[in-house]
C-alpha cells in the first residue's frame, strides 16, 4: 500500500509528493538488478524529471510508480529491510487486525505483527495522558536508499489504516523523523497534517502523535470492505480524505462547557458544532451515547464544581449550570445525587473542614 501525499482538509497542491521518493524506487529496483523503466513508464516520470532535485509528482504518479515495484520486485519495503517483504504483506497486517474490538487493540495487534515481518524496525503504540504516540525505532539501521522513503510510508500507511478502520479523520498533534530535515522537508505538512514536524533527532524513534481519545473508538470495517479495499483500491489508503471526525463525544462536551446558555436545544449545540442536529443525534448514537446524556453529565459537573468552590446563590448556580431555572436544577440535582443542592454543599463544606 504505497505512500502518497495527504489529501485531507486544507488539500495540498497536485504535485506535493518528492521525486527523491520515485528515485529511492529505482534504487531498489537496482538493488535487485532489475529496471525501473516501466514502473517509471505507467507513472509518466520522465528521466529528466528524475533527475529534478528539487521535482515533486502526483499522489497519483506515486501511487502507481510504488504499486508497479512492489509487484514487480515483490517487496513491499522496496529494499529498506534485510529481508524482502513480499507483496500482500500489508494486506494480512491489516487483515489480522480487523477482528479487534478497539483502535487500540487493533494498532497494538498491527505494530506486534509488523515486528514478526520486519525484525529491523520495532513498532510501538503509547499513550501520556491524552496523547497517543505511535513510534519507529530502527533496531537496525535502514539501508540509506531507502531510509526516508520506509519510515515516511510506514507512519503514513499506520496513520492511514487508523483511519480507515474507524472511518474517521484523525488529525495528528505532531510528528518527528530522525533525519535532518531533506531539501523538500516542507512536503512534509501535507504528508503529515495536523501538528509540528521534527527533524534530526538521531537516534530517536520516529513518530506520530494524536489524541489518544480515539483508541477507545469501535472498528467500523469488516473483512467484506477490506476485501474491496484491496481488490480496488489497494493504493488509496494513505490518501482517501476523510470528511468525518467520529470523536464527537468530546467536541460535545466542550461545546456545552463552553455555551451552558446556549445547549437548551440540539439545534443549538448543532449549530455550535456546524452540523445539523439530525446528524448529531445520529454520530453521537454510533458512538453510544446521547446529547442528553452528555447535557446531564456536563450541567451536573459544572453544578457540582460551583457548589463547592463558589458561595454562589443556588439560581446563579442554575443559570452558570444550564438549567432553565433554580426549580427545575433543585428537581433534576436531587434526583441524580440523592440530597438537594444546598444539602449537597453543606456537607462538602464539613469534609473540607479539619
Amino acid at each position: 500500500m504505497p505512500i502518497a501525499a495527504a489529501r485531507g482538509p486544507g488539500r495540498p497542491p497536485a504535485t506535493a509528493t518528492p521525486i527523491a521518493f520515485a528515485k529511492a524506487i529505482a534504487a531498489a529496483y537496482r538493488r535487485y538488478g532489475q529496471s525501473p523503466e516501466q514502473a517509471l513508464r505507467m507513472a509518466q516520470i520522465t528521466p529528466a524529471h528524475l533527475r529534478q532535485p528539487q521535482g515533486r509528482m502526483t499522489a497519483r504518479q506515486m501511487e502507481l510508480v510504488s504499486a508497479t515495484a512492489m509487484q514487480e520486485l515483490d517487496d513491499e519495503g522496496l529494499g529498506a529491510f534485510s529481508r524482502r517483504l513480499p507483496w500482500g504483506s500489508y494486506g494480512l497486517l491489516a487483515r489480522a487486525s480487523l477482528t479487534a474490538p478497539d483502535l487500540g487493540i487493533a494498532l497494538r495487534r498491527w505494530c506486534r505483527h509488523h515486528g514478526l515481518l520486519v525484525p529491523d524496525i520495532r513498532l510501538s503504540l503509547s499513550t501520556s495522558g491524552e496523547l497517543a504516540t505511535i513510534s519507529l525505532l530502527e533496531v537496525r539501521r535502514l539501508r540509506p536508499a531507502a531510509r526516508e522513503l520506509s519510515i515516511a510510508f510506514i507512519l503514513r500507511n499506520v496513520h492511514g489504516l487508523a483511519c480507515w478502520y474507524v472511518d474517521s479523520r484523525i488529525p495528528l498533534q505532531g510528528a518527528s523523523f530522525p533525519f535532518a530535515a531533506p531539501p523538500h522537508a516542507d512536503a512534509y505538512a501535507h504528508m503529515f497534517p495536523g501538528g509540528p514536524l521534527a527533524f534530526g533527532e538521531a537516534g530517536a524513534p520516529a513518530s506520530i502523535r494524536f489524541d489518544a481519545r480515539y483508541l477507545a473508538l469501535p472498528l467500523r470495517r469488516d473483512e467484506k470492505a477490506l476485501t474491496l479495499l484491496l481488490r480496488h483500491r489497494a493504493l488509496s489508503l494513505t490518501v482517501l480524505q476523510y470528511r468525518r471526525d467520529r470523536l464527537l463525544v468530546p467536541q460535545v462536551r466542550q461545546v456545552l462547557s463552553a455555551h451552558p446558555e446556549r445547549s437548551h436545544s440540539a439545534e443549538a449545540v448543532a449549530d455550535l458544532l456546524h452540523v445539523s442536529a439530525r446528524t448529531l443525534h445520529r454520530q453521537l448514537k454510533v458512538e453510544g451515547a446521547s446529547l442528553q446524556q452528555l447535557k446531564d453529565e456536563v450541567r451536573f459537573e459544572r453544578a457540582r464544581d460551583l457548589l463547592l468552590r463558589t458561595a454562589r446563590p443556588l439560581k446563579q448556580v442554575a443559570a452558570a449550570a444550564g438549567f432553565r431555572n433554580e426549580k427545575s436544577f433543585a428537581r433534576a440535582f436531587k434526583a441524580r445525587m440523592g440530597v438537594a443542592p444546598g444539602e449537597f454543599r453543606v456537607a462538602g463544606e464539613g469534609a473540607r473542614r479539619p
